[in-house]
């Protein structure tokens, strides 16, 4: 945790800049700490502990800018650091757009840093052994499990236990302070099976929480196993058109492209197949996609942004809209557009038609058609949108699963793929960044 000297200390590194010739500056002030158990075949394998605290600067000098960053936190090394940086920096060509953020759009509310409720005093008390015990507890390797396929065998497990702690503080010098704490409780496992063939197939689950009383990694291995024997058999299809359902696990590979392209950079450069797009109605009425940074308990929730701006629920997309550019104060110069903040902290894509939706019900609305449960590589074209991945999972027939699938592509555009939205549904998982469940879409190109 970041201590009281700790934090003196960052402000009066933004003395020792406005001493130095800089004429606005902000500190972050981060400290983190992991400790990490990995697993192979149900035996500790590796454990790991790493520490981390750096000061970052950004200053801005005679109309330059530029950031810097020390892991050499002491009073006398930072002030010949920040010395030499504010000189480094006079240095550069001016940039008229560089500046702080307007004081009245920075945070006022974030001041013990635990204002989010994603910081578990629990964490003070794990120990080596606690931590080995979660990780062994865990695996399922050796164990009678279940859920293996009748003649497969588990030949291989591979599982990782984290806990962590993370403190940021945030400081300028038109009077910002704002701090951001929390804890986390990591599990995730690969397993590897052999069917009566001796065909291997490998799959993977994971689960995380920010408080230790939520934290529950006993299905994971299991699930894990479920995936895997899931794969049995599989094969390419025949090429054509399909309705495609995605599992809400692996829904956000087709979210995050269209979060990416509002970025006002990529707007800024022409890297972006939405410029040009505010306002305007660019997807089908089915999807909606709200920024959702204040969900008090969920990992990834902030009050701020790198910059100390304080974030907002607000639409994204509504009803195939675009409402709204990510912009810092940077770009907002550079683009001529009112700031807005740099990124979606908490994006949750909103059920249609109905909340109650999962992945079994998208199945069913749909009838026949392909579910993916993972992407195997692939790309996107973030200039025209255009895109190609690999995929496997489960052909369905009347809403049911009938035969696994792997070795196929779908490609196309994502301004077609997200017109051809049927649904999407509310199964999202709160420990997952981006809070999408699954969706299903119409029309949609499958070679093998």
């Amino acid at each position: 945790m970041i201590t009281q000297e700790e934090k003196q200390l960052a402000r009066e590194c933004l003395d020792f800049a406005l001493q130095a010739g800089a004429s606005d500056a902000r500190i972050t002030l981060t400290k983190s700490t992991e400790d990490l158990i990995a697993t192979l075949d149900g035996q500790v394998d590796r454990v790991t502990r790493c520490a981390d605290r750096s000061l970052s600067i950004a200053i801005f000098a005679g109309g330059s800018f530029g950031s810097f960053s020390s892991n050499k936190i002491e009073r006398d090394s930072l002030r010949t650091f920040i010395n030499e940086a504010v000189a480094t920096v006079r240095m550069l060509a001016p940039d008229p757009y560089r500046r702080l953020p307007d004081p009245e759009r920075c945070c006022k509310d974030a001041q013990s840093g635990f204002e989010m409720q994603i910081y578990d005093e629990a964490y003070q008390h794990m120990t080596a052994g606690v931590r080995s015990k979660s990780a062994l507890d865990a695996a399922v390797f050796g164990k009678n499990v279940q859920a293996l396929a009748e003649g497969a065998a588990l030949i291989s497990e591979e599982g990782e236990y984290s806990d962590s702690e993370y403190d940021v503080y945030v400081i300028d010098t038109h009077g910002l302070e704002c701090r951001h704490t929390e804890t986390s409780f990591d599990y995730g496992v690969e397993v590897t099976i052999q069917d009566a063939e001796g065909n291997k197939y490998s799959d993977y689950w994971w689960t995380a929480s920010p408080r230790l009383a939520d934290f529950d990694p006993a299905q994971c291995g299991v699930t894990a196993l479920k995936r895997a024997c899931a794969q049995i058999g599989s094969e390419p299809l025949k090429s054509g058109r399909y309705n495609m359902v995605v599992s809400s696990n692996v829904a956000s590979r087709l979210v995050s492209p269209l979060l990416n392209a509002l970025n006002a950079y990529s707007i800024q450069q022409g890297n972006s197949f939405l410029v040009d797009s505010l306002g305007k109605q660019v997807f089908s009425d089915r999807l909606s996609i709200l920024d959702e940074p204040w969900r008090k308990g969920e990992s990834g929730s902030k009050l701020f942004d790198s910059e100390g701006v304080r974030t907002s629920a607000a639409p994204i997309i509504e009803n195939g809209v675009i409402k709204r550019y990510f912009v810092n104060t940077y770009m907002s110069g550079k683009l001529g557009m009112d700031p807005t903040g740099e990124d979606a902290v908490r994006p949750l894509l909103k059920a249609f038609p109905k909340a109650g939706t999962d992945e079994s019900g998208l199945m069913e609305l749909c009838g026949d058609g392909i579910l993916v449960t993972d992407f195997n590589g692939g790309n996107c074209n973030m200039a025209t949108g255009d895109f190609s991945y690999g995929i496997a999972g489960q052909l369905f027939r009347d809403g049911k699963t009938v035969k696994p699938v792997s070795e196929m592509l779908i490609t196309g555009n994502f301004l077609t793929l997200w017109k051809n939205l049927i649904a999407s549904g509310d199964d999202f998982r709160s420990c997952s960044p981006k809070l999408i469940g699954s969706l299903a879409f119409s029309e949609v190109e499958f070679s093998g």
